[in-house]
């Protein structure tokens, strides 16, 4: 018996090990000033009851609030489940700082270095309302990134606000977004602002200047209770030198022009390689990666062909990811492959040339060589001349020997009907495929399970809300607000912002009823956009467990 609890002892201690999960940490911007609040991101690839250990960030950071989101998907008929921790940081001090790793169980994430500058220095006169605006790069190369950004800088509240994206004139010039528009706060020389960030990518298509003008923001500004008439806020002017393309090296005379930040590939099959049979296809998908690159611009990978295999090529898959860096383009093409007889086939390295814009140098990005282990019957071997073989014997009574042409005939029908078998099979797979590619076209609508999770949708309709009333939109604050209480209350939605004001804990609660007054009540009142704009960054619903947690809250960064 004692052996017994003992061996049950063993495997229970041995249960977190065997589920734990790998952690991953990420930020959502490498460059932050001093008194700026960023994002932390902890992501545990599976589910865990574990929570992450925090306590060593209050070294070197404010620990702001914290929330935890589960998701489920599904790949290829598997079950897949992480959970996502995301907590607000402040740095403590500039230089280059370092995320700490976080303990998750027995795992630990990767640390993350970030570079904390000194603070920006208000412009004279304690400015309420300012716009800064800068480039990451003066001179570059032709259809490389610059990544232009945007800051709108608000102490006070304003009104109809309105901002005019800046001219850019020069040389013809690809223009995209490099993610979605952010706000956070920041402190200047002890004053606290609401800033509003908006990144745009530039891609020069020739040699010569690029001259980008202000942005300007317009806005009326809510001051000492009063509004002001509509004001102009203007950012810096801009100009980047743009270089010709470089002559392509020496080993590649014929390499396709490919400016970027960092470049790689890889490859995956659908089976492995070296589990494949002769007349069976396998799908090789070789896939490109480029940060500070468009996807629409990368290269078709070159693949020589290769004796003893048959290959199809389908259409690209193209594809961008946002980085804090800027734009990843990704192109990943797939490749059908249909070993024609058994033995080792090598699949010869494949390489791509492309102009690192940093060290100003051409570098090769390489899937190395690898060889193929088809099984099956190996490929006919040409039947030997009668003048290099012995007489032929007698005919049996079975009936005469065949000729040497009659075999090679014999082989080559049975190899067509193969050919012709494996390209029907190709067809039905490509109908399917297509088919397949096809329903995934269809409308959003039609894709209920492809929606934003719940949990998102919650978050993106409090952010509008806070958005809105950061505006004074008061009608527009309503309808996120009432859309957000349907997510929240299925069975029993609200009614009005009265209703609403009632399930939800204060300092919301008290605002909302603010809001209601002004809009409906008699003798009319004023509501403080600045306050419900706050007391939507936690919202607490009335009797009801939620998933988020909470930590300690950043120190107060807007007045009031």
């Amino acid at each position: 018996m004692v052996a017994l609890r003992k061996a049950i002892l063993a495997l229970l201690l041995l249960l977190p090990a065997a589920t734990m999960a790998a952690v991953t940490a990420s930020v959502d911007r490498p460059n932050v000033d001093l008194n700026e609040s960023f994002t932390l991101e902890i992501v545990a690839d599976e589910a865990t009851d574990l929570e992450p250990d925090f306590s060593v960030l209050d070294e070197d950071f404010y620990v702001g609030q914290t929330s935890k989101l589960s998701n489920t998907s599904i790949f290829n008929g598997e079950i897949r489940r992480s959970l996502t921790w995301t907590v607000a940081l402040m740095p403590k001090r500039t230089g280059n700082q370092q995320v700490p790793s976080i303990a998750l169980g027995n795992q630990r994430s990767n640390p993350v270095t970030i570079v904390v500058n000194e603070p920006t220095n208000a412009p004279p006169g304690e400015a309420d309302v300012f716009v800064t605006s800068e480039v990451d790069i003066d001179e570059t190369y032709v259809q490389a990134q610059i990544l232009y950004r945007i800051r709108i800088y608000r102490a006070v509240a304003t009104r109809q606000p309105a901002l005019r994206e800046p001219t850019i004139t020069g040389v013809e010039t690809l223009i995209e977004l490099a993610g979605d528009e952010r706000q956070y706060e920041s402190v200047l020389n002890g004053r606290a602002y609401n800033v509003i960030e908006r990144v745009i990518a530039l891609y020069p298509q020739e040699s010569g200047e690029i001259q980008i003008s202000p942005a300007r923001f317009e806005a009326r500004v809510l001051r000492d209770g009063r509004i002001t008439g509509r004001k102009v806020f203007e950012s810096e002017s801009h100009t980047v030198n743009i270089l010709p393309i470089p002559a392509p090296p020496a080993d590649y005379p014929d390499a396709t022009w490919l400016p970027a930040r960092d470049v790689q590939v890889s490859e995956e099959w659908s089976r492995p390689p070296d589990e494949l049979e002769a007349g069976e296809p396998v799908t090789r998908n070789i896939t490109l990666s480029a940060l500070g690159q468009i996807e629409t611009q990368l290269p078709a990978p070159e693949i020589p062909e290769v004796d003893g295999l048959n290959v199809y090529t389908d259409q690209p898959e193209l594809r961008r990811e946002l980085e804090g860096a800027g734009i990843r383009g990704v192109r990943t093409d797939q490749y059908a492959i249909i070993g024609l007889a058994g033995g080792d086939v090598e699949l010869p390295q494949v390489e791509v040339p492309w102009w690192d814009v940093e060290a100003g140098e051409w570098k090769v990005a390489v899937l190395p060589a690898r060889t193929l282990t088809i099984e099956g019957v190996e490929a006919p071997v040409p039947l030997e001349t009668p003048a290099e073989t012995a007489q032929p014997s007698e005919p049996t009574e079975a009936g005469p020997v065949a000729s040497p042409e009659a075999a090679v005939a014999a082989v080559t029908f049975w190899q067509r009907i193969a050919e012709a078998l494996g390209l029907v099979w190709l067809l039905t797979l490509a109908a399917w495929w297509w088919s397949s590619r096809s329903r995934a076209r269809q409308p959003r609508k039609a894709r209920e399970p492809n929606e934003p999770p719940i949990h998102k949708q919650k978050s993106q309709l409090l952010n509008s809300a806070r958005k809105a009333a950061n505006a004074g939109d008061a009608a527009a604050v309503r309808q996120s607000l009432l859309d957000w209480g349907k997510l929240e209350w299925p069975a029993s939605a609200p009614r009005s912002i009265g209703d609403l004001a009632n399930r939800v804990a204060s300092p919301l609660s008290d605002e909302l009823r603010k809001l209601s007054a002004a809009s409906y009540g008699r003798g009319g009142g004023e509501w403080d956009q600045a306050a419900l704009a706050s007391a939507l960054r936690s919202v607490t619903v009335l009797a009801e467990h939620r998933e988020e947690g909470t930590a300690e809250l950043l120190p107060p960064l807007m007045p009031g």
